[in-house]
């Protein structure tokens, strides 16, 4: 009973953070909507901004909707293929229906608690294969390093093609750069650093022999060495070429789902590529704040990118829902549920 009353707790911390952020976001909006209607003489009757956005989703273009909900389905068929590569370099052979089935399943645990659905992928897999689960993570981790490497390069390009709006947004709202060496000229921060790392590291040396013999220790290491052999199930696979292409096509899909949505909606429809690489890499650090599926924190990263070309935050905030409630919400649902009731049931024995 406690265990699922924790449980039942982190979900409705992550949840309720999303939600703060979903509503500062849309109460900034809805301020500048309600001037906006002052300014054009529309009664407050008739100017709610919640009616607005379920109106923008009402009417969107659903050919780009679902081509755009395709493509996704499209970049976790190359995730699974790419995972099941990895699997194949350290001696297991893995089931394709499995691996893509336990993938949408980690999207679907995500939009619960955040990063969790990662630890529970490993696990079915674990289960269903008979793999284990340390290895397993390992697999996790390294898929989990391209996709920073390739969010990485991704945002250096935009740098590089972004035009000036981009990269003045960056120094005035981010300046990461100031901010890190602001840091490391903190004293404070550089001595607890120091203590807390000689601390550990002289602990560790000199009751070495101990931890290796004791039982926690042995777990430890085992769990240690499965997952690096996962980690490194990348450097035996059969083909560094197609590793390369399904790790570069699922990250190319990616942007084009962005870029595509533009058309879905008559406020965006006109923006270009250029544009689309902006807007596609501040929803992707929407995605990675820890909130359910990005909620709030993917509403505002997008609103801000499609400020710098001229699109009011009404419209921005109704496409980022459109983008939202299609692929997060509707698609990552719908199959999360579908594959854990056919999962079971297709490896019952």
């Amino acid at each position: 009973m406690q265990k699922h009353l924790v449980k039942g707790v982190k979900v409705g911390i992550f949840f309720a953070v999303g939600m703060i952020i979903l509503y500062l976001v849309y109460q900034r909006q809805n301020v500048a909507f309600q001037a906006d209607c002052s300014v054009k003489d529309i009664s407050v009757e008739n100017c709610s901004l919640l009616k607005k956005v379920a109106g923008d989703i009402g009417n969107a273009n659903y050919y780009w909707v679902i081509v755009t909900m395709m493509l996704f389905m499209l970049t976790n068929i190359l995730r699974a293929l790419r995972w099941k590569m990895m699997f194949n370099a350290i001696g297991y052979h893995p089931r394709f229906i499995n691996l893509f089935g336990t993938i949408m399943i980690n999207y679907l645990a995500n939009l619960g608690i955040p990063r969790s659905g990662e630890v529970i992928r490993a696990g079915l897999i674990s289960k269903y294969e008979d793999i284990p689960v340390e290895k397993a993570l390992g697999t996790i981790f390294t898929d989990r390093i391209f996709d920073v490497i390739m969010l990485a390069i991704v945002i250096g390009l935009t740098m590089l093609v972004g035009g000036s709006d981009f990269l003045n947004y960056l120094d005035e709202n981010i300046n990461l750069a100031q901010k890190f060496n602001t840091l490391l000229n903190s004293p404070i921060f550089i001595v607890v650093f120091l203590v807390f790392a000689v601390g550990i590291t002289y602990y560790a040396y000199s009751y070495r022999d101990n931890i290796k013999n004791s039982i926690i220790g042995k777990k430890i290491l085992g769990l240690v060495s499965g997952f690096s052999a996962g980690v490194q199930s990348v450097r035996k696979v059969t083909s560094i070429p197609l590793f390369l292409f399904y790790t570069v096509a699922i990250w190319v899909l990616y942007y084009f789902m962005m870029y595509l949505a533009f058309f879905a909606f008559v406020p965006t429809s006109h923006l270009g590529p250029i544009a689309g690489l902006v807007v596609f890499v501040f929803g992707s650090l929407g995605i990675l704040i820890p909130t359910p599926g990005g909620m709030g924190s993917y509403h505002y990263l997008v609103g801000e990118a499609l400020a710098m070309y001229g699109i009011n935050g009404s419209d921005a905030f109704s496409f980022a829902n459109i983008v939202f409630f299609s692929i997060q919400i509707f698609v990552n649902i719908l199959f999360g549920i579908i594959s854990l009731i056919l999962l079971p049931a297709i490896n019952k024995d």
